[in-house]
């Protein structure tokens, strides 16, 4: 059995660990998410989203190296490198060649996988603390508005999750979302 180092002086950092689901900040809306890697907890929160995992889930880091066991790097198309690395650390999710090390419960039924190198402060801030990307995604449940305050994001989730401080970025909208082979928008 692995034995989990949990710092008692970093709460979130522990949340994290134990597959607790975060609700943080981004440029435009609340987030919420949580590891990648732990199916659980990724099955929960598409649950308190009422969301079908088909759909898939975005990734967002600090760094692009953060995202790469996730990433088939070497599938991406030298010809769009350039744009796509060019519009990080910012508001722009990229569809990327998934690795096969990818797990479906984040990719879904697609063939890529939806990735971002945030600008946002807190996000990179937190990234960087846990050592890995998060999963990220709207706070709020499907079919109702994204939450954009921590108090928005209280009304829907109670004490289901671990809050993080911060506020909201200055975009108006969520990120725009591209596909890699073909530079297009598949949301705006």
């Amino acid at each position: 059995m692995t034995e989990i180092n949990i710092d008692e002086n970093d709460p979130v950092k522990a949340a994290f660990i134990q597959g607790r689901l975060l609700v943080y900040p981004t440029e435009a809306v609340m987030g919420i998410g949580c590891d990648p890697d732990n199916e659980m907890a990724v099955y929960q929160l598409l649950r308190l989203k009422n969301r079908a995992v088909e759909k898939g889930m975005i990734l967002v880091a600090d760094t692009y190296s953060r995202l790469l066991p996730y990433v088939n790097d070497n599938a991406v198309a030298p010809a769009m490198r350039a744009e796509i690395f060019s519009s990080w650390p910012g508001h722009n999710t990229w569809l990327l060649p998934k690795s096969a090390h990818a797990p479906r419960w984040i990719t879904g039924e697609h063939e890529k996988i939806a990735v971002r190198v945030s600008a946002h402060p807190v996000v990179r801030e937190l990234c960087a603390r846990l050592g890995k990307p998060l999963v990220s995604t709207s706070a709020n449940p499907s079919g109702l508005k994204p939450a954009t305050s921590l108090d928005e994001a209280k009304t829907y989730f109670k004490d289901k999750v671990v809050y993080v401080e911060g506020s909201v970025g200055s975009a108006h909208k969520p990120s725009t979302i591209r596909d890699c082979d073909s530079g297009k928008i598949i949301r705006d």
